[in-house]
C-alpha cells in the first residue's frame, strides 16, 4: 500500500529519490497498473512523473520519439503515430482506461495481455531511460535490461514509416484477448511478433526468415507458438488461428491494402 506520494520537479530528482528510497519506492505515471490487480504495488512510496513533462511526441531524423507517460488516448489522437500503434492502443476498449494508461506504464508492468507490444517488436522500438542508456524492446522483454533505478524517459521507432497491421482476437469487446499478432515490411522482410499464444510477446524470427508461401506461413506459426488451454480458447483453436491471422496481416501488407480489425 502506497503511504508516500512525492512529486519531483525534474527527471534527475525522480532518479535521485528512487535511489534514496531504493526498492521502497516506485515510479508512478498514470497509476491503472500499481492501482488495479494483478499488477497492484506492494511499495510503500510512489514517485510520481506527472511533473516531468514526459509526454511529448516529436520526428527526428526520421526517427519518432515517444514520451513514456504518453497516454493510450494521446497516442491514438496523433496522426503522426504509425496507424497500427494508434489501433493496437484502441484495443483497450475503455477511453476512461485510456486517459489514464501510459505507454510506459503498459511496458514496465509487463502484463499477461500486452497489446501495444506486438506492434512495437515489428517496429523494432527501443526504450530510452533517463542516464542516455538505449535498450532494444525485444532485449528488455528479455530480461536484459532490468535494473532498479532505471526510468523509462521514452521510446523511439527508428522507422516510423514500416508498413505494419495489427489484428486482435478476442471473443467479445471487454473480454480477455485470446492473441494480437503484428506484421510489418522492412527493407530486409516481413516482421512478425505475437502476444497471447507465447510466455511473453515475441517476435517469430526464424520464420521471417523463410520465404514462405500463406500455407506454410499458417503451419509454421502454429507450430512456433507455445499456448495453453483455458477459457479463451483449446491449444488447436490458439495454434490455428496465430497461423490464419499472422498469414492474412502478411498477405494484406504485401497487397498493398493493410487492416487493423479486431476480431470477435
Amino acid at each position: 500500500m502506497i503511504e508516500q506520494f512525492l512529486k519531483p520537479a525534474t527527471v534527475d530528482e525522480a532518479v535521485r529519490l528512487k535511489r534514496q528510497y531504493g526498492d521502497k519506492a516506485v515510479f508512478m505515471a498514470g497509476g491503472s497498473k500499481l492501482n488495479a490487480a494483478p499488477t497492484r504495488t506492494d511499495k510503500k512510496v510512489a514517485i510520481s512523473l506527472a511533473g516531468l513533462r514526459l509526454d511529448a511526441v516529436a520526428l527526428d531524423n526520421g526517427q519518432l520519439r515517444l514520451g513514456a507517460t504518453l497516454t493510450l488516448q494521446q497516442l491514438i489522437d496523433d496522426s503522426r503515430v504509425p496507424v497500427a500503434l494508434r489501433e493496437a492502443a484502441g484495443f483497450v476498449y475503455s477511453r476512461n482506461l485510456r486517459n489514464q494508461s501510459t505507454l510506459g506504464g503498459e511496458l514496465c508492468a509487463k502484463q499477461d495481455e500486452a497489446v501495444l507490444t506486438p506492434v512495437l517488436l515489428a517496429l523494432d522500438a527501443e526504450l530510452i531511460y533517463a542516464d542516455g542508456a538505449v535498450v532494444a524492446l525485444e532485449r528488455f522483454l528479455a530480461g536484459g535490461a532490468d535494473s532498479a533505478d532505471a526510468l523509462l524517459v521514452a521510446l523511439r521507432l527508428p522507422d516510423p514509416e514500416r508498413p505494419c497491421a495489427t489484428r486482435k482476437v478476442a471473443r467479445s469487446v471487454a473480454g480477455l484477448r485470446v492473441l494480437t499478432a503484428a506484421v510489418a515490411l522492412s527493407s530486409a522482410g516481413p516482421c512478425i511478433a505475437v502476444e497471447g499464444v507465447t510466455p511473453t510477446p515475441l517476435r517469430l524470427r526464424d520464420i521471417e526468415a523463410r520465404a514462405l508461401n500463406d500455407a506454410a506461413l499458417e503451419q509454421a506459426v502454429s507450430a512456433a507458438v507455445a499456448p495453453e488451454d483455458d477459457l479463451r480458447g483449446s491449444v488447436a483453436y490458439k495454434r490455428y488461428i496465430a497461423g490464419i491471422v499472422v498469414a492474412d496481416l502478411l498477405a494484406d501488407l504485401s497487397s498493398g491494402t493493410p487492416t487493423a480489425r479486431k476480431e470477435i
